[in-house]
């Protein structure tokens, strides 16, 4: 990445978000306001971030940096999960060729939350982490607002 950041505020159920678009790309959301100049894109993912909360929009569609290696491996296999589903550290590990503690580190380390979905990707024997404020409970929350509570229990 070399050209400036751009960043734009999203107010959401969680409170303000802060998107960052770096070379075309959409490469971080932060869970606090921190605003700066916006574009274009950052304006679609803003959009399509109120259409989610919504309930009008199950998968985004917006260019990514999806990092390299495992951590491009893994946030991939996130994007893929489809909304309203969960999958497994293990599961994800077993497509992506990598030990499941290594996948919950990628999990941990996605750079954009929500639009990357971190939050389907549960542990074996319980919900696993969130990075968001909140943690578990802001998990919860997204995996009841996508339908997908019942495959908490």
């Amino acid at each position: 990445m070399s050209g400036a950041t751009l960043r734009l505020v999203v107010e959401g159920p969680f409170g303000p978000m802060t998107l960052h678009e770096q070379d075309g790309r959409i490469v971080r959301l932060e869970w606090r306001a921190d605003p700066g100049e916006g574009s274009a894109l950052l304006h679609e993912a803003a959009r399509q971030m109120g259409a989610y909360f919504a309930g009008s929009l199950a998968a985004f569609d917006l260019p990514f940096d999806w990092g390299q290696g495992l951590q491009e491996r893994v946030r991939r296999a996130m994007a893929a999960i489809p909304f309203g589903q969960t999958r497994t550290y293990g599961e994800i590990a077993r497509d992506v060729g990598a030990p499941a503690q290594a996948v919950g580190q990628a999990c941990g380390a996605n750079p954009v939350p929500i639009l990357i979905p971190c939050h389907r990707v549960l542990g074996r024997a319980g919900l696993g982490g969130f990075s968001a404020p909140g943690g578990v409970e802001t998990k919860v929350a997204l995996l009841r607002h996508e339908g997908a509570a019942g495959l908490l229990i």
